[in-house]
């Protein structure tokens, strides 16, 4: 498969290609930054040591480089990253009609990024584990780091660019569970649009806490679309605005509440990141059409000092 340039023109096609893409993008831009000294090693193989078992010698490469290299597993990866992705009815906003790779929502730009920390980890001989909720826990993996393990996980988050949740999500009980499943230090990233059914801040950051138990370290990915969810930048026109978890409806003129509703949305932001910082969480807000760099930088950030 091959990202498609038809009708739908660029519709994300391979997800896979698409992470691959992003990341080396990301790598040649970052020599270029004040990142640059960041260390990223992509080897997907490691010297051979005598003495040990040649079983899992690479003989092709052999047969090229006239050195013995060995595969890399699972088990010798340096770090285990678990990335934790909200598939509620609200990060499908705004509503649009196909996924591309120029044009996403909420959602779409979750799966991209997750996809592109997958293959940088994989890269960097990390493993990483996924898990998905809604109205429910859809989706635990453990944290590997095969090649196999890779194409499973971004099969799962494919499926994502095209099926909504249209159900109300209990997010407080489902970040409970899946703390529970991460049994191994792990560097944990939460993607979500912090718009949870909770009765109130306490609750909500009680677990998201929880997912910094056994001495886990975790970075918030807020994410938002800063014309519509920040800005309020409609036109003036008589809009009807509905809650696409609640189902609650309002009719209204935009302009006339845009600056009250910036000063709410303003204060909102300032008050995630006093609690994220009461709570010792990395927190990172993203707007999606910023692109990806930001979130492969928090994800060196956080490895250099989580290791």
């Amino acid at each position: 498969m091959q990202l498609s340039e038809t009708n739908n023109s660029n519709r994300i096609k391979n997800l896979e290609l698409l992470a691959r893409q992003v990341v080396e993008g990301f790598i040649t831009g970052m020599h270029k930054s004040p990142f640059h000294g960041f260390s990223v090693e992509f080897a997907e193989h490691r010297l051979y040591n005598k003495g040990e078992s040649t079983k899992h010698i690479d003989w092709k490469l052999f047969a090229k480089t006239d050195k013995l290299f060995v595969k890399r597993y699972e088990e010798e990866t340096n770090l285990r990253c678990h990335i934790i992705v909200d598939n509620s009815a609200s990060m499908h906003y705004p509503k649009i009609k196909a996924q591309s790779i120029s044009n996403f929502n909420k959602i779409g730009f979750s799966v991209i990024a997750a996809a592109a920390l997958i293959e940088i980890l994989k890269r960097q001989r990390d493993a990483f584990g996924l898990s998905i909720y809604s109205d429910k826990y859809d989706y635990y993996s453990p944290s590997k780091g095969s090649e196999r393990h890779q194409r499973m996980l971004l099969e799962n988050l494919e499926q994502l660019l095209d099926k909504k949740n249209s159900k109300e999500t209990n997010t407080c009980k489902i970040l409970h569970e899946i703390a529970e499943k991460i049994h191994r230090r792990s560097l944990i990233f939460l993607f979500t649009d912090m718009f949870q059914v909770a009765k109130d801040d306490t609750e909500l950051f009680e677990a998201i806490r929880h997912l910094k138990h056994n001495k886990h370290e975790l970075v918030l990915f807020h994410t938002y679309d800063k014309k519509y969810e920040l800005d309020f930048d409609f036109d003036d026109k008589p809009k009807k605005f509905i809650d696409v978890e609640t189902g609650e409806k309002i009719n209204l003129y935009a302009t006339q509440i845009q600056e009250n509703y910036q000063k709410k949305v303003k204060e909102y932001f300032k008050n995630l990141k006093m609690k994220c910082m009461q709570y010792k969480i990395d927190y990172v807000p993203v707007a999606i059409d910023k692109g990806f760099e930001q979130i492969l930088i928090s994800y060196l950030i956080s490895r250099k000092k989580f290791l």
